[in-house]
């Protein structure tokens, strides 16, 4: 408890005032600036010491101009994923991007054509679905299946929807947001091979792998069968979910595949290179050259937070259903046998006081569902859970269930 409480006094930050999306943007996304804001994926830490070390010394050399990426980047990130992952990595594989979210759209253009099938396992992050529609490409949604209380591939309706919408692509995201599960190797084999066989390209996200709260290992498709699937597939991942540094837009494009390489590198001429920033590749080495022992810290606050969280509902109103939390920092919770879906938003405001991300935005068949935001410390946690507990208790008095 004290090396966690000395954490916490060192890297606990008040983000109020500092133009943060989650904390100052309330009014604008919710229509009230005075909620306890639970949504924006990141944290409410500061980064890695190394981190701040590296982009000060950065700083005073006072000299910004044009800038190339140092062999001591793909060292630092290589050496991280072949210690914690196995992960075999070549530095002719790695492209670089401002953020996961936009080579995503590259990608949906590089690997697809307009009109185009793209399928994704929903519920899944919102952003997949604005990245193949805005390409002018169709959304294919596949449901997870969701049986006593665990998700996992429904591989019959994969296939039957692969095949009779002829899925040209499929998005995968790993560890999943917002369903927190942690594919076994398996699961990612019998998936990847199911799209070899069906001639359909894959894009992993994997932005969350270092995040892992439970007892499953993370495994890259890059990895599967000895790299067997590495020519079908595109992984995108970046420093920015594990180390709390997304504005410094620094993420990684890796493409085994040399042709395919060779049709995106001709794709990103007309968008001048976006090989993200100088400051981003900065923090991002010393993150990884340091940052393992502040992220276990991390992870150990947020796996006290969700076991907290889990307890104290279920315990007073025992029909909300807790997914297991195997990977990310984000809790899906199910108050569905408590508040009617439509009350949703009204109940979330008005009578508890959260902003949080609503189920609805990751599937039309999850508005039952919120999404909650555990990077932060347990005090904020606690009064999140007291005011959804209070809000929870007057839900028949307001007719909200």
């Amino acid at each position: 408890m004290a090396k966690k409480n000395k954490f916490l006094a060192e890297f606990r930050v008040n983000r109020k005032n500092t133009n943060s999306v989650k904390w100052d943007n309330l009014k604008e996304q919710y229509g009230d600036d005075q909620l306890l804001p639970l949504w924006v994926a990141d944290m409410d830490f500061k980064s890695p010491k190394a981190v701040t070390d590296a982009l000060v010394a950065r700083v005073q050399h006072g000299v910004f101009g044009y800038s190339t990426i140092p062999d001591s980047y793909y060292d630092a990130f290589f050496e991280w994923q072949q210690t914690r992952y196995g992960i075999e990595m070549h530095k002719e594989w790695m492209r670089f991007g401002t953020g996961v979210v936009n080579s995503l759209y590259q990608l949906v253009d590089l690997m697809t054509e307009p009109g185009d099938n793209v399928l994704v396992q929903t519920p899944v992050y919102y952003p997949f679905y604005s990245a193949i529609e805005d390409n002018q490409r169709r959304v294919i949604r596949t449901p997870l299946k969701h049986e006593n209380n665990q998700y996992e591939m429904d591989f019959e309706a994969l296939e039957r929807d692969i095949k009779e919408n002829h899925v040209k692509l499929l998005i995968q995201c790993s560890p999943h947001n917002p369903v927190g599960r942690v594919w076994t190797e398996s699961e990612l084999t019998q998936l990847l091979e199911l799209c070899r066989e069906n001639h359909v390209m894959v894009i992993s996200d994997e932005i969350h792998q270092d995040l892992i709260v439970g007892n499953k290992p993370f495994i890259s498709a890059l990895s599967i069968d000895d790299g067997r699937y590495r020519d079908n597939m595109v992984v995108v991942n970046a420093p920015s979910k594990t180390f709390n540094l997304a504005a410094l837009q620094n993420s990684h494009i890796i493409i085994p595949n040399s042709q395919l390489r060779a049709k995106y590198d001709k794709l990103v001429k007309h968008l001048n290179k976006p090989e993200g920033s100088l400051m981003g590749r900065v923090a991002g080495e010393a993150a990884y050259r340091s940052g393992a022992i502040w992220l276990d810290e991390i992870l150990s606050i947020v796996r006290t937070n969700y076991l907290e969280v889990s307890h104290q509902l279920v315990s007073k109103f025992p029909e909300i259903k807790i997914s297991e939390l195997e990977g990310t920092y984000l809790m899906w919770i199910d108050l569905s046998a408590y508040v009617r879906a439509d009350r949703m938003k009204e109940f979330m405001q008005k009578e508890c006081g959260l902003a949080v991300d609503y189920g609805q935005w990751f599937s039309e068949e999850t508005p039952g569902f919120i999404r909650m935001n555990l990077a932060t410390d347990l005090g904020t946690v606690q009064i999140a859970v007291d005011q959804l507990l209070k809000g929870l208790k007057g839900a028949k008095l307001n007719h909200l269930n």
